[in-house]
C-alpha cells in the first residue's frame, strides 16, 4: 500500500514565525522541512505529498505560500495554502495568486478560532468563491464544534470540503459516543470528505497502539465509505503522538481489512480526485 500524503506540514522557523509552536516542546526547537521529511520517509512507501499550510503567523502566512512553492517538484506534488476568507481585503487577490504557487485547495484554521468566525457572511461568500474555482477547502475543527461545521456545510454546498483529522476526535478523555453520533451526521454532506490523519496526537500518552485507534477508524470507515476518505500524515505534529512511521505501519494495519482498491482509494487515488493532482 503506498500513501499520498495530503497533510505534510513543513517548518521553517528561519524564515518564518510560527507562534504556536513555540507552546509545544516536541515542536520547538529546530525546523522540520522537506530534506528531514525524506529522509524520515525513506523506504516508508509515500509516493507523492502535499504541503499542508502550517498556521504561519498572521503577517508570513502568504510568504509561507509564497516559500513553498520553490520546493514543489519531485513527491512534493502542491501546496494547501492558508487564507482569511473573513477579510474581504486581498482576498480576491490572493486567490488570483494560486495557479503560480501550485495551489491545490485552502485551509482557514477554525479549531482554535472563535466559533462565530465561520458564521460571517463574508467568510461564507468568500469561500463560495474557493467552491467556484474548483479547489478543496480543509476544515479543522474540535468533536465539540461539529455543529458549527454543519451550519457552515449546509451554506456553502457547493464547495467541496475536507474534515482534518477524522473531525478531531477526544480520543483520550474517551469521548466516543458524541463524536461517533456528529460525525454520522457530518457524513450525510455528500461534499464533504474525511481526512484519515492526526488522531494519535489526541490520544492518552502511550495509548496510541492500533487496537486503541481501531473503533474511531471504524467508525470513520462506516460513515463516509472508502471514496470519501484521504490520508495524511501530520507529521511533524504527529510527533505529539505516535509519530510519523509508527502511523504509516498503524494506517496499513487499520485498512487492511479492505479490498485493495478500496485501500488504495484511501492511500492515494481519491486525494488525486479531489486535489486535483497529476496521476
Amino acid at each position: 500500500m503506498e500513501f499520498l500524503d495530503t497533510h505534510q506540514h513543513l517548518i521553517y522557523r528561519d524564515e518564518l514565525s510560527y507562534g504556536w509552536v513555540e507552546t509545544h516542546q516536541t515542536l520547538s526547537n529546530g525546523s522540520y522541512t522537506l530534506a528531514d521529511y525524506d529522509a524520515l520517509t525513506k523506504d516508508k512507501g509515500i509516493i507523492g505529498t502535499l504541503f499542508m499550510e502550517a498556521d504561519a503567523d498572521e503577517a508570513d502566512y502568504q510568504n509561507e505560500a509564497r516559500l513553498i512553492v520553490g520546493l514543489i517538484g519531485g513527491r512534493l506534488l502542491g501546496q494547501v495554502a492558508a487564507c482569511r476568507p473573513e477579510t474581504d481585503a486581498g482576498f480576491d487577490a490572493w486567490l488570483e495568486e494560486a495557479p503560480d504557487l501550485g495551489i491545490k485547495g485552502y485551509r482557514r484554521i477554525l479549531h482554535e478560532s472563535p466559533d462565530d468566525l465561520s458564521r460571517g457572511e463574508t467568510f461564507r461568500r468568500n469561500l463560495r468563491k474557493i467552491g467556484a474555482k474548483g479547489l478543496p477547502f480543509d476544515l479543522c475543527f474540535l468533536a465539540r464544534q461539529h455543529g458549527v461545521a454543519e451550519e457552515l456545510l449546509r451554506a456553502c454546498d457547493d464547495q467541496v470540503f475536507v474534515l482534518d483529522h477524522c473531525g478531531v476526535p477526544d480520543i483520550a478523555g474517551g469521548g466516543f459516543t458524541p463524536w461517533a453520533a456528529s460525525m454520522r451526521r457530518l457524513a450525510a454532506f455528500p461534499n464533504l470528505n474525511c481526512k484519515l490523519s492526526g488522531i494519535t496526537a489526541y490520544c492518552a500518552p502511550d495509548k496510541f497502539e492500533t487496537d486503541d485507534l481501531a473503533p474511531w477508524v471504524a467508525h470513520v470507515l462506516d460513515c463516509f465509505g472508502p471514496d470519501r476518505i484521504v490520508w495524511g500524515s501530520d507529521w511533524p505534529v504527529a510527533n505529539l503522538g505516535a509519530g510519523m512511521p509508527k502511523w504509516i505501519d498503524q494506517s496499513r494495519a487499520l485498512l487492511a481489512a479492505l479490498s485493495p482498491d478500496e485501500a488504495e482509494a484511501i492511500a492515494q487515488h481519491n486525494a488525486r480526485r479531489i486535489y486535483r493532482l497529476a496521476a
